[in-house]
């Protein structure tokens, strides 16, 4: 069940109909994702499939940003969770369990949804975005191989060669151009029509049928998991030597520095 005494970074706020809003909420680091918060990403949505209560989720984040992506600062890094599995288990966890959650879930995507933050707001069922979305799968941008579930769930929104190139080189795309080319749902021109569009949603899904619901997004989300099968080893282990390698070492010095990296292909 979703309970907010067992989550840190992120804020659990139920609402009439079944309808429950999982806010990230590290606004400071622009809810980038630091050790805790991958933890929480990695259960949050088996939680919510085991809430009887509950019946659509809306995720979203707060303040200026959906979430920028892993947080890259001294502190509490991706992967340090004691009580919990490994790094290359929970970042698979969080692929695998929000594709077998068999309740509705919308992303309303508010600012920056870099990353790993990209990958989650597109895994889920429908996306939301505004005026001031920007999505992009940033990995390379910090000298990794993208294996978040981007390489997942890109191609199959976008088409395998757009991906790659989205992919490959880091670029972003606006609210506007991720609805036109079938990265997300709705566009609404307002950013203060986001949650009130998501929530328009959340309550048209939690009206109808749990059941024929879930049948009728469970075997898209069988294929969906038949290729995260076949893939996500690949592209976590690609994952995990590149974060070895010393390009990955340069473009976290960069980022801390606020400068350009310069990889050496090392």
């Amino acid at each position: 069940m979703l309970k907010q005494e067992n989550y840190r970074t992120m804020l659990i706020d139920r609402h009439d109909h079944g309808i429950v809003v999982v806010t990230l909420n590290r606004p400071d680091r622009l809810n980038a994702v630091d050790g805790t918060l991958h933890a929480e990403l990695a259960r949050f949505s088996r939680d919510f499939g085991n809430d009887r209560e509950a019946r659509v989720l809306i995720l979203t984040g707060a303040g200026r940003a959906f979430c920028a992506g892993g947080d890259f600062s001294p502190g509490n890094p991706i992967g340090n969770n004691p009580e919990g599995p490994n790094l290359w288990v929970e970042a698979r966890q969080i692929v695998d369990h929000m594709l077998e959650c068999e309740k509705p879930m919308i992303s309303a995507v508010n600012g920056y949804a870099m990353g790993l933050g990209a990958n989650v707001a597109l895994l889920c069922d429908v996306v939301v975005a505004g005026p001031n979305t920007v999505f992009a799968d940033t990995h390379v941008n910090m000298g990794i191989g993208a294996g978040d579930g981007g390489q997942l769930i890109w191609p199959f929104l976008i088409g395998v060669n757009r991906a790659k190139y989205y992919l490959m080189t880091g670029d972003r795309v606006s609210g506007r151009e991720a609805v036109e080319m079938g990265l997300a749902n709705f566009y609404v021109e307002d950013k203060d029509a986001l949650m009130p569009k998501a929530m328009e949603i959340a309550e048209r899904l939690a009206a109808g049928a749990p059941k024929a619901i879930t049948a009728s997004k469970m075997a898209v989300n069988a294929y969906l998991r038949s290729v995260s099968s076949m893939i996500m080893p690949i592209c976590l282990k690609y994952e995990e030597v590149t974060m070895a390698s010393s390009d990955h070492r340069e473009a976290v010095v960069a980022f801390q520095e606020k400068r350009p990296p310069k990889f050496t292909g090392n």
